[in-house]
């Protein structure tokens, strides 16, 4: 039966039509021997169109070709054409779509192990608005990719983490097929770098190859909630337990979608996520928008070391995505009252990417990943407490330049969804909230989901991280610093105009530490600031 299925699958009729065809024209040939020539030829064609989409199923290098026999090859000749023609097929950032098709192409490469180079100069209009670079040295040195790590624990973390400085970011099992969870978590085994669950909870595909884990927990508990959906402690300390989960990740929100919770669609709800999340089958798996374990900025903090304290001591954070600026300061304020602080705060960009979330959540709700991250960055600095905590970043970073630009406003490390789902064969067919991926990375579905072979795309994300480590060494060694965590502001510039361009320093001006419990007179803090409560988010 399962194999009818996929032989009358509009995804394999070229293939289905091409073995009958042979066949048909076999028979014809066995029929009427004494006319080889009228038969022959098409009976050559269809044969060889057979071989091809049979080949095509077993090999495990495209998984576009697995799910899509002889008909995906068309999409590998648009590749082929010449770059005015592929603006049509492909997205373009500059015509406003979600992705520049030349960065997508570098990921794949480095997927690959293959030549990330480019010839002919830069393809931005360097005089354009809104283009940036860094300031190199001309004293550069040699930075070791190996080297590009961070110890991740405060001062009550018991078991610190250390982190490269870029990691798999939050994709939950379910919002993934199997086989994407395994490809990626075995690439960050083989490549020492972290891979976030998502809040979707830890599911066996994330154990399976041991590779390290930080285990978000968004406002649904999965994977720690009891019957009727509220935080269960015991639950949460029972699977914290695990070694391999390195740290505790509690998300308040994320940027695609903040203040809306998560959404699982029906149709990826499997009996197999179902029992891993503790949810109704066949029903969208919605997470609240809100926690119901804590409501303020104080009680958040305590859930916090509630679950430092039943982890064991692993380094325990949030992470959210920036809206209104006092609740955040409310937060700070919290600290600095009752001394509990998070191990570290995740800022994740409104411009991140998500499976399924309402048009205007993603355009146009919640703060940017620069803005976000240069208003934590300073309200941690003005409250005298950067020191003690870590800031990651998250934001469509893909590129070593996104990196470092993100580290120089003052990020500890970054995670990346995009990059790695690309890494593992997403061709950006914006079909993941439907169940029907083409390529077996966001889908439910077992049959497309056995396109993507672990085995390769695990070799392709060890080879992406690292090659964007590389890159990412060697532009720190550009500007002439032995770490990256070293950029500053004053390392990068932006055009403002076609005559003009400022430094980061002059775009994004410091706070100086302490500043806030001093009294700043830095209009984006000072009134925030006033209005904000450690007993309450709301005014």
């Amino acid at each position: 039966m399962a194999f009818l299925k996929l032989a009358f699958s509009p995804r394999y009729v070229a293939l289905t039509v091409a073995i009958l065809a042979t066949a048909l024209l076999f028979g014809l040939l066995l029929a009427h021997p004494a006319r080889p020539w009228l038969i022959g030829l098409p009976l050559a064609g269809f044969a060889a169109l057979s071989a091809l989409g049979v080949w095509d199923v077993v090999q495990t290098k495209h998984a576009v070709l697995r799910n899509y026999p002889i008909s995906a090859h068309l999409r590998f000749l648009l590749e082929e054409m010449r770059p005015e023609m592929r603006q049509y097929f492909f997205e373009d950032e500059k015509n406003g779509m979600p992705f520049s098709r030349d960065k997508r192409a570098v990921v794949y490469q480095r997927a690959k192990g293959q030549l990330d180079k480019r010839p002919f100069g830069t393809q931005y209009d360097v005089y354009a608005e809104g283009y940036e670079w860094i300031r190199h040295s001309l004293a550069p040195t040699r930075v070791d990719p190996a080297g590009l790590r961070i110890a991740i624990g405060g001062p009550d973390c018991r078991a610190p983490y250390d982190a490269s400085v870029f990691n798999i970011s939050a994709m939950s099992f379910g919002a993934l097929s199997a086989n994407a969870i395994r490809a990626l978590n075995g690439g960050a085994r083989d490549g020492r770098f972290y891979h976030d669950t998502g809040e979707g909870g830890v599911s066996p595909h994330h154990r399976e190859n041991g590779g390290d884990l930080v285990w978000e927990i968004g406002s649904g508990y999965f994977g720690a909630r009891d019957a009727d959906g509220r935080f269960s402690p015991e639950r949460f300390a029972e699977t914290a337990a695990d070694p391999q989960i390195k740290m505790i990740e509690v998300k308040l929100s994320q940027g695609a979608k903040p203040g809306h919770g998560g959404v699982l669609p029906a149709a990826k709800v499997t009996p197999e996520i179902a029992a891993i999340r503790g949810v109704a089958l066949g029903r969208d798996c919605v997470s609240p928008a809100g926690h119901s374990a804590f409501s303020t900025p104080i009680g958040l903090l305590e859930f916090v070391a509630g679950l430092r304290e039943r982890a064991g001591g692993k380094p325990v954070g949030f992470k959210l995505c920036v809206g209104h600026p006092w609740e955040f300061l409310g937060i700070v304020k919290a600290m600095v009252e009752t001394q509990i602080l998070p191990d570290f705060i995740v800022v994740d960009g409104k411009e991140g990417g998500t499976g399924a979330a309402p048009l205007e959540f993603m355009d146009h709700l919640g703060m940017p990943l620069r803005d976000g991250l240069d208003f934590v960055h300073n309200a941690l600095v003005g409250a005298g407490l950067r020191g003690a905590i870590r800031i990651g970043a998250s934001g469509k970073i893909v590129s070593a330049f996104d990196i470092a630009r993100a580290m120089a406003l003052g990020a500890d490390w970054c995670n990346s969804a995009r990059g790695f789902m690309f890494a593992v064969g997403c061709i950006q067919s914006q079909s993941c909230h439907t169940d029907r991926c083409p390529v077996g990375v966001a889908t439910q579905d077992p049959i497309r989901g056995r396109a993507l072979d672990v085995a390769d795309k695990r070799r392709r994300v060890a080879n992406f991280h690292a090659s964007t480590l590389h890159a990412l060494a060697e532009l720190t060694g550009a500007a002439g610093l032995d770490h990256p965590n070293r950029f500053a502001p004053a390392h990068f510039s932006r055009r403002v105009s076609a005559h003009e361009a400022l430094g980061f320093d002059e775009l994004y001006p410091p706070l100086a530490p302490g500043e806030l419990l001093a009294g700043s007179d830095d209009r984006r803090f000072r009134d925030a600031w006033a209005q904000a409560r450690a007993d309450a988010f709301h005014l």
